[in-house]
């Protein structure tokens, strides 16, 4: 049984089993021409929302000690920070008079969709609702994902992908989360450095706040 948070918008509900806070391991592994890279991460997940109908999302990521064996001396045996990402998560609407925006303007009237019958008439065919996932990587990448959760699952797929003039190539990506025992599961592939769309990492999260 989920609780939900006191205050939570009622767009929200679908996606409520992500807030908090999650922390644990996953594997790296990806393969450019004949290089393959595996190793072992670590990560900490954050869902929260303000009032507003989308949830903030932020995570890092860090190497786990590398083995003894390790070519580099300096990275053996600590832990080394990887990657941060932040960005936001809401269903997929049209926005509306009642809804704030562009910019700081308010919404004008009442704002839609603040009972569970309204939000019920967002659903798909498929019995899910469709989402929308925009994440902001310092690396001078932005990714648009659309996809829908249903249940304790969520599947998303890249619509656009933004980099700047300096960032790596990275062309699209696709992510898949579920909660399974009471702990979030994640599979991430990527097309990126030439590559076609391919497996890239996974992991396995505990919420521990």
């Amino acid at each position: 049984m989920i609780d939900l948070p006191v205050g939570l918008p009622s767009e929200l509900v679908p996606l409520s089993w992500l807030i908090g806070v999650w922390e644990g391991t996953g594997v790296l592994d990806y393969t450019v021409g004949d290089e393959s890279v595996s190793r072992q991460f670590g990560q900490r997940l954050s869902f929260s929302h303000d009032g507003l109908p989308h949830l903030a999302y932020s995570a890092y990521t860090w190497l786990e000690p590398a083995a003894a064996s390790a070519t580099d001396a300096d990275t053996a045996g600590e832990r080394m920070p990887l990657v941060t990402e932040t960005g936001y998560w809401r269903l997929s609407r049209k926005q509306g008079d009642g809804d704030p925006g562009p910019g700081m303007l308010p919404g004008i009237g009442d704002h839609p969709f603040t009972s569970a019958e309204a939000v019920e008439t967002l659903r798909n065919g498929d019995g899910g609702f469709d989402i929308e996932v925009s994440l902001v990587h310092p690396s001078g990448v932005a990714e648009l994902y659309l996809g829908q959760v249903k249940g304790p699952r969520i599947d998303l797929a890249t619509d656009a992908v933004m980099r700047t003039e300096g960032a790596k190539p990275y062309t699209a990506a696709t992510r898949l989360y579920g909660l399974v025992d009471n702990h979030l599961l994640w599979a991430w592939d990527i097309a990126a450095l030439g590559q076609d769309l391919r497996t890239h990492a996974s992991g396995r999260l505990a919420k521990v706040e």
